[in-house]
């Protein structure tokens, strides 16, 4: 670490032209008075939500313990067996057909963060206050974005939303309020002039008109850049290099996203810049993701992978069918076999995710072990609309106070808040009661 007489603010951005780049974690924030307690990086919280249920005897591994073989779904997380923590018999009561409400899918998704039944009527739709967003509104006054919530698919695109209230929920996993959600970013183009431009998400009419004479973000500032690394030692001249390196990769390979979209058809009515392949698309929106982590413009996302009762095809995959016909497979072969597939592909693409936030250093840890990410879905079963032993996977160790590599089988019908109650708490937010927990998970367990 270089010690410095004077430090850089954590906070800190490159500004220019409208632009507003943050900063990595770098060792010029640590005054050289204050390494004793030196600063640590900021702990972050995200949920990356995978549709329709997962094939579960392809997902559970075998025996509880350490982490051994990974099963056929998570084969590729073989790699991250060490930084993975697999939960077993977590329910979401409230996703069950109390009043039928919104529909199965509608209430899997609509009460994952919340823990609320949600409702239905002619009038309005309700749910709850989401666990991500009271966390957002503790650490609003620390970044840029108090959180950010980010998508892959809409109605339009599925087409197989059969009403604005069951959108309401399907799409949504970020709740402000008991009736406000709070939509996720689809476009690649919108999550990045969000995050550097301005903080105004451009129309795509706006954005086809710029298209033509864009130049890089980065070279707006291109000032600004030169003469922070002219106060900056080697490490950190290093890490900002592969930092901005990484910002204009998303740039270039949004650039190559809008063009193939419009030479295989400019008149596809789809969001400006949205690539047709699922895992380009992953890549782009993860990748964001990751810059706004390291950059600390927010500490809190929700990540839909794709919306709740998707029926969008994997042609990538060989297989036209819908994902969610698929689901009810009324146990066929080969439709269990081909939901399987895209139960694999999705935890292909996380794997890759997780290489990336292991291979960023911040001080003396890696990026992954100042967060806790969870993985999974609001239905285990997708063919019978199962609601307990959710398919739920923590990732990272929240600054080593959680401890990976092992899988945990609660009691039946433990509630999915409780372990939300215990996020919460690791990110400074105190409560005794949330949506239908009924207490924190036993994180001495986990400890």
């Amino acid at each position: 670490m270089n010690i410095t007489r004077k430090a850089l603010h954590r906070r800190s951005f490159l500004r220019g032209m409208g632009a507003a780049v943050g900063l990595p974690f770098l060792d010029a924030m640590v005054p050289a008075m204050a390494l004793a307690r030196a600063a640590r990086p900021p702990l972050r919280m995200a949920f990356a939500y995978v549709p329709n249920g997962i094939i579960m005897d392809q997902w559970n591994p075998a025996h509880e313990g350490r982490l051994g073989e990974l099963p056929r779904i998570l084969k590729t997380m073989e790699p991250h067996r060490d930084d993975i923590l697999m939960l077993g018999n977590l329910t979401h009561n409230t996703g069950r057909a109390l009043l039928d409400g919104a529909g199965d899918h509608g209430r899997c998704s609509g009460s994952y963060l919340t823990g609320i039944q949600v409702k239905k009527t002619t009038v309005d739709i309700r749910a709850g206050v989401s666990c991500d967003q009271i966390v957002a509104r503790h650490v609003a006054d620390q970044t840029r974005f108090p959180s950010l919530e980010v998508g892959m698919e809409d109605a339009r695109q599925a087409g197989d939303c059969d009403s604005g209230y069951s959108c309401a929920y399907t799409n949504n996993l970020a709740w402000k309020s008991e009736t406000q959600p709070l939509p996720p970013i689809l476009n690649p183009r919108a999550l990045f002039e969000r995050l550097f431009g301005n903080g105004v998400i451009l129309s795509p009419e706006t954005q086809a008109r710029q298209a033509d004479y864009r130049r890089s973000i980065l070279d707006f500032v291109g000032e600004d850049t030169r003469k922070l690394e002219a106060t900056l030692g080697p490490t950190d001249r290093r890490k900002l290099d592969e930092y901005l390196s990484s910002i204009r990769e998303v740039e270039r390979q949004i650039e190559r996203a809008e063009k193939t979209n419009a030479q295989i058809d400019p008149h596809m009515e789809k969001p400006y810049g949205v690539p047709a392949d699922f895992a380009e698309h992953f890549t782009l929106m993860s990748d964001m993701i990751t810059i706004a982590f390291q950059a600390d413009l927010t500490r809190v996302v929700t990540f839909m992978m794709t919306r709740e009762g998707t029926s969008r095809p994997y042609r990538e995959l060989g297989i036209s069918d819908g994902h969610h016909p698929c689901t009810h497979h009324q146990n066929k072969p080969e439709l269990i076999e081909k939901v399987t597939q895209i139960n694999t592909y999705h935890a292909t693409q996380m794997a890759g995710w997780v290489a990336k936030l292991k291979s960023i250093r911040e001080g003396d840890r890696r990026l992954l072990d100042n967060m806790m990410l969870v993985y999974g879905a609001g239905l285990s079963d997708g063919n019978r609309h199962l609601h307990e032993d959710l398919p739920t996977m923590v990732i990272g160790n929240a600054r080593g106070t959680i401890k990976t590599g092992r899988r945990i089988v609660y009691r039946r019908e433990t509630p999915m808040c409780n372990l939300h109650l215990a996020m919460m708490e690791r990110m400074g937010v105190h409560m005794e009661h949330f949506g239908d927990a009924t207490g924190q998970l036993t994180f001495a367990d986990l400890a």
